[in-house]
């Protein structure tokens, strides 16, 4: 069996955390909300879901993709779903930034944009005492923005009571989804709100789903 080996990133990746996975063979980019990672070798992205959102684009004919993980849209509740056109937030925290970044890195790796393909994952309704639908409005976000840019979508995983762990394989699209058993909610769900409550604070300049 040949050796694992962890090869080079793009510069821009490098703080990103890795493993390897033994059992699939391939080494693993774990991705946490607020990051996204694109690769041009042969190796996997990961991240748990609940309302969150995480679009998976790629260039199969050039061999790169990545994927990203976001969780609201823009930087104000009240900008709504479909109002994230008039925002200017561009922080790796919303949605807005996520999508184009994640975009315009596999572009800059290689990928051509009339070769792009997408498959959406996420947006589960898993902060129950939450007034709005989070997981809704992410939906309709990511599926609007991908519209309006002209990307293809091959298929998503979206909506449900669930959250979701997804692995993506940037080479060639395929992605793998497992949906949660309700028992991993109220982790997913303290992590989520932990993380929604991080974005009110200021920060300085400085191929077809299958399940496992």
């Amino acid at each position: 069996m040949q050796e694992l080996e962890f090869k080079p990133v793009f510069p821009e990746f490098e703080h990103i955390k890795r493993y390897l996975d033994k059992q699939r063979q391939i080494v693993v980019a774990k991705i946490l909300p607020g990051e996204f990672y694109v690769t041009k070798q042969e190796e996997a992205i990961s991240t748990v879901l609940g309302s969150c959102i995480s679009a998976c684009i790629w260039d199969d004919k050039m061999g790169v993709g990545g994927m990203n993980h976001f969780m609201l849209p823009t930087k104000g509740d009240s900008i709504g779903a479909h109002g994230w056109q008039e925002d200017n937030s561009y922080t790796c925290r919303y949605g807005l930034w996520a999508m184009e970044y994640l975009i315009n890195e596999v572009l800059k790796h290689g990928g051509s944009r009339q070769n792009l393909k997408v498959k959406l994952f996420g947006g589960g309704k898993v902060l129950v005492n939450m007034s709005s639908d989070v997981g809704e409005r992410n939906i309709q976000f990511a599926q609007e923005y991908i519209e309006n840019e002209g990307i293809k979508i091959i298929s998503t995983d979206v909506g449900g009571p669930w959250p979701r762990k997804v692995l993506f394989f940037p080479n060639t699209g395929k992605a793998l989804v497992k949906k949660l058993q309700t028992t991993h909610n109220d982790t997913i769900q303290r992590r989520e709100i932990q993380y929604r409550d991080s974005l009110e604070q200021p920060v300085s300049d400085s191929t077809d789903i299958e399940l496992f």
